[in-house]
């Protein structure tokens, strides 16, 4: 298999499970908080296909696989209606909040399939793809958990702070969301052009605490993502 058709298949997994989950515990804990949205819509689903964005699914994807080495993408967002929740703004966060913790759930998985591969199986062939996939499957995860904690509205960052501001306070801070999608290019443009490290120093400040706890789960020593 020609190296390229190789590395695109081991992202596959990792990013559509990463996504999938990612979207269907939003629904899931909204649905247990009241709001009944998601599960109506068929999204609290681990079929892929209910989530797929044509963009944030597949081009997205390929765009930073080329680009950069590594892939994440984005699904269709989960419909939530907080008008179904006993304490809306605590429950938004905690919605929110589900998204982020599914990932860092995927990432111990992954790294787990890691361990495996260098301590239990045997066949060198087998190692060797659980190995890429772990590798791949852990940084996935760890940056999309990562990049949706930024503080930034609409990411789920932004709801888990407004979750939990002052009332007053967050209606003013959730108008941000309008601009979040925009303060985040801008980040990312600083990043790629200038000498201004804002976007990686916010994402290494969020990344460094969960490899850490990944990295005393599973004692991995010398052990590179």
């Amino acid at each position: 298999m020609p190296q390229i058709f190789e590395t695109i298949a081991i992202w596959a997994v990792p990013v559509l499970f990463a996504i999938t989950l990612h979207e269907a515990a939003h629904g899931w804990v909204a649905s247990m908080l009241g709001d009944q949205t998601a599960r109506r819509m068929g999204r609290i689903t681990m079929n892929p296909l209910r989530h797929i964005d044509p963009f944030g699914t597949v081009i997205l994807p390929l765009m930073m696989l080329f680009t950069f080495g590594i892939a994440f993408g984005a699904a269709k967002p989960v419909p939530v209606d907080p008008r179904n929740f006993k304490q809306p703004q605590l429950d938004m966060a905690l919605v929110a909040l589900a998204g982020p913790a599914s990932n860092f759930v995927m990432a111990c998985f992954w790294a787990a399939m890691i361990t495996l591969s260098l301590y239990v199986v045997q066949d060198k062939q087998i190692a060797v793809l659980m190995f890429k996939l772990g590798q791949a499957g852990v940084a996935v995860n760890v940056l999309l958990m990562s990049l949706n904690l930024l503080p930034i509205p609409p990411l789920d960052g932004g709801k888990v702070v407004a979750g939990i501001m002052p009332p007053a306070m967050a209606a003013s801070f959730s108008k941000l969301e309008r601009y979040g999608i925009i303060i985040l290019v801008v980040l990312i443009a600083l990043e790629l052009t200038t000498s201004m490290r804002i976007f990686s120093t916010m994402i290494f400040m969020l990344v460094k605490p969960f490899m850490i706890i990944l990295e005393t789960i599973f004692r991995f020593q010398g052990i590179y993502f």
